[in-house]
């Protein structure tokens, strides 16, 4: 049985209702309050308030799904601007592509190996 805060106790609540609220109550609590101190203050200014933990949790998604799709770009735009310009040695070029390639692919772009070269 799912709880939402939007199924609000009643007076005509019954016993199971109650008592399954009142445990419901706490882990609630506890689930957002772990949240919103491991979320970093610029961030936890843009993430409406709300007293459900579900509802936080999904304001959060909401915004690392947009902040996910900037950072792509900017990696995509780092990864075509690399150059050997002699700066470092061509190890260090190979492996810092290397490294954002993998970034993108958690992201969920796969970046060929043949782009790389």
């Amino acid at each position: 049985m799912a709880y939402d805060s939007a199924s609000a106790i009643t007076d005509s609540s019954s016993a199971d209702e109650k008592s399954f609220h009142k445990a419901w109550e706490c882990p609630n609590r506890l689930s957002l309050m772990f949240m919103r101190m491991h979320i970093a203050n610029n961030i936890k200014s843009t993430i409406p308030q709300t007293e459900s933990a579900r509802e936080y949790r999904k304001f959060v998604e909401e915004y690392f799904r947009s902040a996910d799709k900037s950072l792509t770009g900017t990696l995509m735009a780092e990864l075509t601007d690399m150059k050997f310009d002699g700066s470092r040695s061509m190890q260090n070029l190979i492996i810092e592509m290397t490294n954002i390639a993998a970034r993108l692919q958690t992201l969920g772009m796969k970046v060929d190996s043949s782009f790389l070269v």
